[in-house]
């Protein structure tokens, strides 16, 4: 069993920046490419970012693209992810999700992750 606990959330103004954690535990960190998601009030969940298991490709929404970054020290066994310059459409509950499987052709997916963390709020203040 993999457990994933978020951490980093809160309140910040538009333009603002926040870093996310996702501390994993259970299994080897390394053995899983890992992903950030958000799910804001009546939508759907929507992919954020992906980073694969040695840490070097990344994969990005053209939302967060050039604001967002994901990062993995598997010495740590933390997933991380760096938010700039915020927006009010960046307001939702965050989670980091994680999958065994490296090379994914369907990485913005939900269901190509297998585990999940409970999520931590995000508000940007406009």
């Amino acid at each position: 069993q993999v457990r994933l606990v978020e951490s980093g959330g809160g309140l910040v103004q538009a333009g603002g920046s926040l870093r996310l954690s996702c501390a994993v535990s259970g299994r080897t960190f390394s053995d899983y490419a890992m992903g950030w998601f958000r799910q804001a009030p009546g939508k759907e969940r929507e992919f954020v970012a992906r980073i694969r298991r040695a840490g070097i490709l990344t994969y990005y929404s053209d939302s967060v693209r050039g604001r967002f970054t994901i990062s993995r020290d598997n010495a740590k066994n933390t997933v991380y992810l760096q938010m700039t310059s915020l927006k009010p459409e960046d307001t939702a509950d965050y989670y980091c999700a994680a999958s065994p499987v490296d090379y994914s052709g369907t990485y913005y997916s939900p269901d190509s992750y297998d585990y999940w963390g409970q999520g931590t709020q995000v508000t940007v203040a406009s």
